[in-house]
């Protein structure tokens, strides 16, 4: 089988880096291509590593659908694959448009809960509305979904009418770390969470119920690892809240798992450099840094690959109890959950989490064996691939009856 994968770029981001690790390990029944369209291209090297194939269509950055459009026709005539998968918004449009014109089957993707109504607090304008109903009225084209999250699927089945047999769920899934994060006799101080620095991930919110607890526990820190276009807003409100001394913005990390199970250190990549140049005036807290607990605020999500990653290693978590995040983990059995934008409930989980080091411990090895259950890459990816089969193997034998 042949398949042409199209997505928006090669950004480190956490459908991108999913794509890299399911592709990474299908048997040799399939042949892939990965297409993309814009000029991000951190996760390039990787790729090739992995032995992927890239096609980079060199569309400049923004939209221009009609050229994108076009490109991706004369490719599909060109490579003639059996199926098309397409992932993220306008990868989707695209993919969607060139199906119809070159009458390849495509399989879309749902990562994100881009619709629901906590999504609309941080989109504002026609552009949005626009957004929305040309992704409706494409929304017919994709012969099968697949969902990272039994709560996207539902989702999706209301604010695009998709229809719930077309869906099949497969999970995010991680690498198996060689072992898990040693627990800590000291007090829990150090909480770290990753991710790009936009509203909806809700890292406000996390700063907010910081500033609470602070009064009582003035040595506790909070390092946010990541980038993003609301930077200025959490900076500005880390100063407003004299949080400056306490809480981090370092910036991307190479390796979440590795600030995970050891911690970080001045050697640790930030924003792609071999130092810590790019994180003062944090070097000496970044040197010193070991993490006791991970936080997970966001608004809304697909089905996160960083709460996973803190699931495999064994860490202690604190997240939103947003669907998403309720189909990994469980309140009080293998985190901590309060509801989402609620920093005070949140300051209120963290002080509890603190009073009883126990309890941390004994959650953290519980969410590691869950996410060995049910998150494996290797588990993942055979799915995935077995999904593709048989959409596949169904469409040949139906080919073969009209002939």
């Amino acid at each position: 089988m042949k398949l042409l994968l199209t997505q928006d770029a090669l950004v480190n981001a956490g459908a991108e880096r999913s794509h890299l690790e399911i592709l990474y390990r299908f048997s040799q029944d399939i042949e892939v291509t990965v297409v993309y369209f814009y000029p991000k291209h951190e996760l390039k090297e990787a790729y090739e590593k992995a032995d992927i194939r890239l096609i980079f269509l060199d569309i400049p950055e923004s939209y221009h659908f009609v050229k994108a459009i076009t490109k991706l026709v004369r490719l599909i005539k060109q490579e003639k694959p059996d199926l098309l998968i397409s992932c993220l918004w306008r990868a989707d449009i695209i993919t969607r448009m060139a199906s119809l014109l070159t009458r390849v089957p495509l399989v879309g993707t749902l990562v994100n809960d881009s619709y629901a109504p906590i999504a609309w607090k941080d989109k504002h304008g026609l552009k949005y509305k626009l957004v929305y109903w040309l992704d409706r009225l494409t929304a017919e084209i994709p012969i099968h979904w697949i969902a990272n999250a039994q709560a996207l699927a539902d989702s999706h089945v209301k604010t695009l009418g998709i229809a719930k047999e077309k869906i099949s769920v497969v999970y995010r899934g991680r690498p198996v770390p060689a072992q898990s994060r040693p627990h800590k006799t000291e007090p829990i101080k150090h909480f770290i969470s990753f991710g790009r620095l936009l509203e909806r991930k809700g890292f406000q919110d996390a700063i907010e119920a910081f500033a609470q607890i602070l009064p009582s526990n003035p040595d506790c820190t909070l390092t946010i690892f990541g980038e993003g276009p609301f930077r200025k807003q959490l900076e500005t409100k880390i100063n407003s809240l004299g949080l400056s001394n306490s809480v981090f913005l370092p910036g991307k990390i190479a390796d979440p798992m590795k600030v995970l199970l050891r911690g970080y250190s001045p050697e640790a990549t930030v924003n792609g450099q071999q130092s810590t140049d790019n994180c003062p005036p944090f070097t000496d807290h970044c040197s010193l840094f070991t993490p006791d607990c991970f936080l997970f605020p966001s608004w809304y999500e697909g089905f996160s690959g960083a709460l996973v990653e803190a699931m495999m290693a064994g860490m202690p978590i604190i997240a939103s109890d947003i669907p998403m995040n309720l189909e990994a983990v469980n309140d009080q059995e293998s985190a901590l959950i309060y509801p989402v934008g609620n920093s005070q409930v949140l300051a209120q989980k963290i002080a509890w989490l603190q009073s009883d080091p126990q309890l941390a411990k004994t959650m953290g090895q519980r969410a590691r064996i869950i996410a060995l259950e049910r998150f494996t890459i290797e588990t993942i990816a055979q799915t995935y691939e077995q999904i593709l089969h048989r959409i596949f193997d169904f469409r040949t034998k139906k080919s073969l009856k009209v002939v």
